[in-house]
């Protein structure tokens, strides 16, 4: 969740350091900092807990100057928010450190320095960097060769930027397991976690590779060693990111826009990929058809939300495709026992394409004997995408809010059209083809038809601001979307939620159900209506109040205490996608604006 900005050049950069971190404010932090070199060759900070503004306004009466810099927001992991743990780290006022990642030797790095005198002013992981750094440091030994030595100690994940009190016009940074990028501009030089915080000063960047440490001068240039020591070249990319993309366009809230941006996304997804009608292989790559042709099995590994979408994928798979198909949380695939059938696609789902566990799931993937490793991402310029062997891209466009929206109706939409062409080439006719790409035709009409209810939506989400729980229940591929809605609700609304499967309510999760705990129900018109009704009639036995989303066709007239929003109604293979929109609107008015 933390974000690195770093400035090397011939002008005060503090400004930009402070546009940068405001960029990447989406990533959800608690504290914020920045650290120049000033003129008299002194490393200068201030850093504060809170938002980025709060350092903004600080600045204003209590400025820095320079040239160089870094800059970080942080997300609390080792030691509680506060300004002692908030990013740069200093050691002995001569090198300055901000760091991404988790480094789980630490302790044992941190011992080893006391031991040598060092002090420690933080309880984060982070000091352990700078402070090391600078204990490899002597008069006659090369900077970037007292990083080099550093890193190697470290165990865990890290993307850096250093900067030197006597080396005012040097920065070098590097990365393991976390992203980060090299800015060029006009004879100045820039680091970041992501393009985004770039934007407004260069488009033009390079990707450091796993490994990669690099040595940024304003006399030599960008000088970049792989993880073995070598000197290497790294392509430079021109972006295609929109500069304006953190206009919120008058909406409340940057998540609030993004689920109103939808349904061009769900149409820019589809466009060009879906020929007459017939979903055209090369979406996925030059060498997807012979890929295809080979599936004999499909597994996915994503988190969190992504997670959701390989979880909807995998009925459509099973059901359409009829071919088998897995889906692990890449946490949790990383340090488990595989067994890789024959002939098996891996898939890997990422908004960013540099999700840590799925990048390092997709590392384990390559040498586990897959057919090939296929990414479906929103960003072309990543890790993820750069180390697949095919790949989709979602046109969702930049998506700033914490909370995925765009990102996953795109996935979905991705996914259905991997579902077609894995089937096309067994058991879907092309009549059947047809059908489906119809009704994908028609999603961002019925996405924009859903927007509509946002009134509706809202004045249910009024009854929602004073629970501290609610369940969610959803039955066959609903049951991911289900747990999309909770996770939401919980991430946007601090409100405990959870999903449950609808048959398993009586398993367990009906003992809590009372008047304080709504429970919220996605019922389209399918196969598994009736069954889930009996599952309304239990709630419904215990006191529990019901708010359903269901298909306008759907009669619940029979049921007491519910709260019915009326979806258009919407064929079942579709659905997902359709049902997953109006759980996005009710968790973000939900939002209690007292808790964030």
């Amino acid at each position: 969740m933390c974000g690195i900005v770093g400035a090397l050049g011939r002008r005060d950069i503090s400004q930009i350091l402070i546009d940068g971190l405001h960029r990447l404010e989406y990533r959800g932090y608690d504290s914020a900092g920045i650290a120049v070199i000033n003129q008299n060759s002194e490393i200068k900070s201030s850093k504060l807990d809170g938002k980025v503004e709060r350092l903004e306004q600080h600045l204003r009466t209590n400025p820095l100057y320079g040239s160089t810099g870094i800059a970080h927001t942080r997300w609390a992991t080792h030691g509680r928010p506060s300004v002692k743990n908030a990013h740069p780290h200093i050691a002995r006022g001569e090198v300055a450190v901000v760091h991404n990642g988790i480094i789980e030797n630490h302790e044992l790095l941190r011992s080893n320095l006391i031991a040598q005198g060092y002090s420690f002013q933080s309880e984060t992981d982070s000091e352990v960097i700078a402070n090391l750094i600078h204990s490899h440091m002597s008069n006659d030994r090369e900077v970037i060769d007292a990083v080099i030595e550093s890193i190697s100690a470290l165990e865990g994940a890290y993307a850096i930027g250093v900067i030197f009190k006597n080396l005012p016009h040097r920065m070098i940074a590097a990365r393991h397991g976390s992203p980060l990028i090299i800015g060029i501009g006009n004879d100045e030089f820039f680091i970041a976690s992501d393009i985004f915080a770039l934007l407004p000063v260069t488009r033009k960047y390079i990707v450091l590779d796993e490994g990669d440490v690099a040595e940024i001068d304003l006399q030599k240039g960008i000088i970049i060693r792989d993880s073995k020591g070598r000197l290497v070249q790294r392509a430079e990319t021109i972006t295609e990111q929109a500069h304006d993309a953190s206009d919120k366009a008058g909406f409340r809230h940057y998540m609030l826009k993004e689920i109103h941006e939808q349904p061009d996304a769900i149409a820019n997804t589809l466009a060009e990929n879906v020929e007459g009608n017939s979903v055209q292989d090369e979406a996925f790559g030059t060498d997807a058809a012979r890929v295809f042709d080979r599936v004999k099995g499909v597994q996915i590994v994503a988190c969190g939300t992504s997670y959701h979408a390989g979880l909807v994928a995998s009925y459509w798979i099973k059901s359409v495709a009829k071919i088998p198909c897995s889906v692990d949380i890449a946490s949790e695939y990383r340090y488990g026992d595989t067994y890789v059938q024959s002939d098996t696609l891996f898939v890997t789902l990422s908004q960013s394409g540099e999700t840590a566990d799925t990048l390092a799931a997709l590392h384990m993937a390559k040498e586990q004997g897959y057919l090939a490793t296929l990414s479906i991402c929103n960003v072309a310029e990543s890790s993820i995408t750069r180390e697949s062997d095919l790949v989709f891209i979602t046109r969702a466009g930049i998506e700033i809010g914490v909370a995925s929206t765009k990102a996953f109706t795109t996935q979905l939409t991705a996914l259905m059209l991997l579902t077609i062409v894995l089937a096309k080439r067994s058991v879907l006719s092309k009549i059947q083809q047809k059908t489906i790409t119809d009704m994908l035709a028609t999603l961002p009409d019925r996405v924009a038809d859903v927007l509509k209810l946002e009134q509706d939506i809202a004045n249910t989400a009024e009854n929602f601001v004073t629970k501290n729980h609610t369940l969610y229940l959803g039955r066959g591929s609903m049951l991911p979307i289900a747990m999309e809605g909770a996770l939401k609700l919980k991430e946007i609304s601090y409100i405990h939620a959870e999903a449950y499967a609808a048959g398993e309510l009586k398993h367990g999760p009906l003992a809590l159900v009372n008047e304080d705990m709504p429970v919220v129900v996605i019922a389209p018109k399918n196969d598994l209506l009736k069954k889930l009704i009996s599952n309304l009639q239990e709630v419904n036995a215990r006191g529990g109040e019901l708010y359903v989303f269901a298909d306008s066709s759907v009669d619940l007239d029979r049921i007491d205490d519910i709260h019915k929003i009326e979806i258009p109604e919407v064929d079942d293979l579709i659905a997902p996608i359709i049902f997953t929109v109006p759980l996005q609107e009710k968790d973000i008015q939900s939002f209690r604006p007292g808790i964030a």
